[in-house]
């Protein structure tokens, strides 16, 4: 059952809020609701998670396509009955993240997204994840624009000719009605403008190689341009839909005359207090930005990730285009069916009594509600879809007796201050792995420790059964492949120090955060959300069971267990990439023909923006038949299956996160 809850009862909202604006009603001339998602990630099943109800531990699922579509329809619906206007709008990243997308790559998204009823979406950087014809592809087969006024595409071979990937589109609503404005030199006088531009990672390239021949250019400078434009063209009312993280949107708002509204995306960021429900409290939804010019705003909100949340506010303009009030919130969206243990037995479900106990305390919630999946999709999944998935799981390789958590930054999300244990298991599992005889007979190096970014990894470790494509399909989907390489001392704590760093301010983009294995530091915040101190960095030379650390030296050089994409110097991993400028030790490890086979690196060149690995003989094809790559995946893999028969979390930690107070 859904209970429908008043959609946005403004005046709790705006206390909820805190930082809207307000006037009064007579300055408004104009009201529009916007409903959002972002980084859906192909979670088009529900997410196992939990919740507290008041003082109750509550094993649940969130979210899934079809739980979106319901909630997004009763939006409509509302709106439709009230003559409101109304957006729904998807911050980027619909790609990658579960086996389907493995399976079915950019076909399936394109098919339940297109049963949304989405007006825009951003251009994220899990849209490059494939190569630029398949996203072409994918841009042809959906029934909505995707945005992104700051790329030229005129250069790429594969995209140049989309006409689906447009800087912006414009809206003209008469109440609930809308169409698509296509000549902005004869816009309609007795009508609503309103302008959505999408804007992506001006740095793209280093985070998704695949990009092709698409430039991108400074998100502030475009925006500003953009909206010139536009507001020259006599349109007032502007959105922007982004994929550059919370915090790089609250920087853009300070810094472009304009926008009145960013719907974001990138930096899963569930913005809203859910400390009621034992979640967090993430950030501000809602927030109001000062404008460079200092009078007009900028309102600030994004969804969270994997589809398990949508957001809804109402925004108001006047006549010039002024926001007048912005207020709102995100709803999780969750099943009626739970459970005591995470293992979700029989014989821990709620009775009758506990879940009625539970579905009235959400029924006294505002961001959590009970919501039914809609039944078309989710049976067009069931039978299109889901079958083939099943059977690519494999066999079962080990049993989890309870859920291990992976959040990407220690202290978020409820974590203690050393953060991620799926991320530690996994580091450790690829430093097993390199140091197999079969690894070692290729590289010819001991390896050190292993490095792993925690934006590589997508899914906690669930209990029950674990098979191979938990691993292999769902927490590392990327296909990267792993390499060995030497490092100096001196650059590991410069990866170490910079890419935490770069996660200190609300809302960053926190996927470079850094875990290992057989290696652990220390990290002090020493200015709230700004900087921090290395404190010290340790490698382990001894056992697990017996754990001997000993202190990173400078100038010796350590060999080091690394995912390909890291091991080049992407995401912020800039380090990675000087120390192989002038010449390159590394081995990078792929299966040809069923047989581990090492791939020597000469160097890695800066081309274009991007970071170019140049071999010394041929380079892994990750696209032939003969190659399989995901050699991230089959370390973990192997040592689940060879030394976890029942997988529990590290004994030792690795990681210390101290946050400033």
């Amino acid at each position: 059952m859904t209970f429908s809850k008043p959609l946005i009862a403004m005046s709790i909202t705006l206390a909820l809020t805190g930082c809207s604006l307000s006037s009064a009603p007579s300055d408004d001339a104009f009201t529009l609701t916007v409903a959002h998602i972002n980084d859906t990630h192909s979670n088009f099943d529900p997410v196992k998670s939990s919740f507290k109800a008041n003082d109750t531990l509550v094993y649940n699922e969130f979210g899934g396509y079809p739980r979106l579509q319901t909630m997004a329809e009763e939006y409509k619906q509302a709106a439709a009955e009230k003559d409101e206007s109304f957006l729904f709008l998807h911050g980027g990243d619909a790609w990658q993240g579960s086996a389907y997308f493995k399976l079915n790559e950019g076909a399936m998204n394109a098919e339940l997204l297109s049963r949304m009823g989405l007006d825009a979406m951003a251009l994220g950087n899990h849209e490059f994840d494939l190569n630029n014809a398949k996203l072409n592809k994918f841009i042809s087969d959906i029934n909505f624009p995707v945005l992104a006024a700051n790329v030229d595409i005129s250069k790429d071979p594969d995209l140049k000719g989309q006409t689906n990937l447009k800087p912006f589109v414009v809206f003209a609503f008469d109440g609930n009605d809308k169409v698509e404005v296509k000549d902005l030199s004869n816009l309609p006088t007795d009508k609503d403008l309103v302008a959505v531009f999408g804007i992506a990672l001006d740095d793209m390239p280093n985070l998704s190689p695949n990009t092709g021949k698409v430039e991108f250019h400074n998100m502030v400078e475009s925006s500003q341009a953009t909206v010139d434009m536009l507001k020259a063209k006599g349109i007032n009312n502007i959105v922007a839909v982004t994929h550059i993280g919370n915090a790089v949107d609250l920087d853009v708002a300070s810094k472009v005359n304009g926008i009145d509204l960013i719907v974001g995306g990138h930096s899963h960021t569930l913005l809203g207090d859910f400390t009621n429900i034992g979640h967090d409290h993430t950030g501000t939804y809602a927030q109001m930005v000062t404008n460079p010019n200092g009078t007009s705003q900028t309102c600030v909100v994004q969804a969270g990730q994997y589809a398990q949340a949508i957001g809804q506010l109402e925004v108001s303009f006047d006549k010039q285009g002024d926001v007048t009030s912005c207020a709102g919130l995100n709803t999780l969206l969750s099943n009626d069916e739970y459970y005591h243990s995470p293992m979700r037995e029989a014989e821990s479900k709620f009775n009758a009594a506990d879940s009625a106990k539970v579905v009235d305390f959400i029924e006294g919630e505002d961001n959590i509600t009970i919501t039914d999946e809609e039944t078309s999709m989710r049976s067009l999944i069931d039978t299109k879809y889901k079958p083939a998935v099943d059977k690519a799981y494999g066999k079962v390789i080990a049993q989890v007796p309870e859920e291990i958590n992976h959040e990407r930054r220690p202290g978020d999300k409820g974590t203690d201050e050393h953060g991620s244990d799926v991320a530690v298991l996994i580091a450790a599992g690829q430093y097993y792995w390199a140091n197999t005889p079969e690894v070692k007979a290729v590289t010819g190096m001991d390896v050190d420790f292993a490095l792993i970014g925690a934006g590589g990894i997508r899914t906690n470790i669930e209990a029950g059964e674990y098979r191979e494509g938990n691993v292999a399909l769902e927490m590392l989907p990327f296909s990267n492949f792993m390499s060995v390489l030497p490092v100096k001392g001196k650059d590991i704590k410069a990866l170490i120090e910079g890419t935490i760093t770069a996660t200190l301010p609300v809302g960053a983009h926190a996927g470079k955060f850094p875990y290992g294995g057989h290696i652990r530091y220390q990290f002090t915040e020493t200015k709230a959300n700004q900087s921090g101190k290395l404190d010290f960095v340790e490698v382990m030379t001894g056992t697990a069971s017996n754990p001997t650390w000993t202190p990173l030296q400078d100038n010796k050089t350590y060999n080091i267990a690394v995912n390909n994409y890291n091991a080049t110097g992407n995401d912020g991993w800039t380090p990675l990439f000087k120390a192989q400028q002038k010449n390159s030790g590394r081995v990078d490890l792929a299966y040809v023909d069923g047989k581990l086979t090492g791939f020597k690196v000469k160097n890695i060149d800066e081309v274009n923006g991007k970071y170019k690995v140049r071999y010394e003989g041929k380079a892994p094809n990750c696209k032939a038949a003969n190659t399989r790559c995901n050699t991230d995946a089959q370390a973990m893999i192997d040592y689940i299956a060879n030394e976890m028969p029942v997988i529990t979390p590290q004994s030792y930690e690795v990681v210390t996160f101290k946050r400033a107070m």
